[in-house]
């Protein structure tokens, strides 16, 4: 029977990863050439190549991705034990690391933690690190970060074998409005009667993305009159007449607009960005992995029926 190495194995997952020897090497903080001889040896005690050369680089093989199909189970199983042995020695008062997008922090995690710490029983340390989707997903693929919080769209797919998702919250989309714009009073507001209007949102990444995927849904392109990526600047905009925006429910929620902005619910075309959880595939069952998840899981539903 052969004889797997399960270091071994996962310089091979990060070489996937990441992409180069170098790369790799860094993450792992060993050398390119450590590198290189680990996965010669793995190649040689499992009996097939692994990486061919690509110019420059290395490329892995199809018996590789075969391989690595096999090992994320494996992974899978050793995050469990991880978790639960983490729970037998520490009960389930563990340390859970966060990594969430801004308003998730505020909105999600921070009444995650304060439920946690009105529980009668001792609960996980969270310890929070505000990032992106792109750097929370490579963080926790590193095991950096335990738990992330991402929108659904700049989430991996269900079909990635390292990650667990779950669904969380799916977050309404307002229109903000100056407090003096003719439908600011409207019960009946569309996205599609504000068609002609001047549109505040970022220039590029995750917002824009959504703002012109909603309006495009309603029938038309947004004009983008002004580019902005933070909530400050802009409902300070908004409130100046420049222009109108979607604004997240638990933007709004937590951060109410100023004096001057009026927040008005869409009514048939109502637009969402769905908010998910993703932890390494087997780690979901750890003790207080799964307080953490239970107790975000419980804002988000508070959070669904307040709305």
């Amino acid at each position: 029977m052969t004889e797997w190495d399960v270091r071994k194995l996962r310089i091979l997952r990060t070489l996937r990863d990441r992409g180069t020897v170098t790369a790799t090497a860094e993450a792992l903080l060993m050398t390119p050439s450590a590198v290189s001889q680990q996965l010669t040896n793995l190649s040689r005690q499992l009996g097939v190549p692994l990486l061919e050369a690509q110019g420059r680089r290395v490329r892995l093989t199809d018996a590789a991705h075969l391989v690595l199909g096999h090992a994320e189970a494996v992974f899978a199983r050793l995050e469990r034990a991880d978790a639960d042995l983490a729970g037998y020695l520490r009960g389930e008062a563990g340390q859970v690391r966060v990594g969430a997008f801004s308003t998730a922090v505020s909105a999600l995690v921070v009444p995650a933690v304060t439920l946690l710490g009105a529980e009668d029983r001792p609960g996980p340390q969270v310890r929070v690190r505000e990032s992106e989707a792109a750097e929370a997903y490579e963080l926790l693929s590193a095991g950096e970060v335990d738990l992330a919080l991402s929108l659904a769209a700049h989430a991996p797919t269900a079909r990635d074998p390292r990650f667990t998702l779950l669904p969380l919250l799916a977050d309404p989309l307002d229109v903000a409005l100056p407090a003096g714009h003719p439908l600011a009073g409207s019960s009946t507001l569309r996205l599609a009667d504000l068609s002609r209007e001047p549109w505040i949102f970022g220039g590029s990444g995750p917002w824009s993305e959504i703002t012109t995927a909603a309006c495009e849904a309603a029938g038309f392109v947004p004009e983008q009159a002004h580019s902005a990526a933070g909530w400050t600047a802009i409902l300070a905009m908004v409130r100046a007449g420049m222009g109108v925006a979607l604004i997240p429910r638990m933007v709004s929620a937590s951060d109410r607009p100023r004096e001057g902005v009026v927040m008005r619910v869409l009514v048939a075309d109502r637009p969402y960005r769905h908010v998910v959880a993703a932890v390494r595939q087997g780690a979901e069952h750890g003790p207080a992995t799964a307080r953490v998840l239970a107790a975000l899981q419980r804002v988000a539903e508070e959070s669904v029926q307040q709305n």
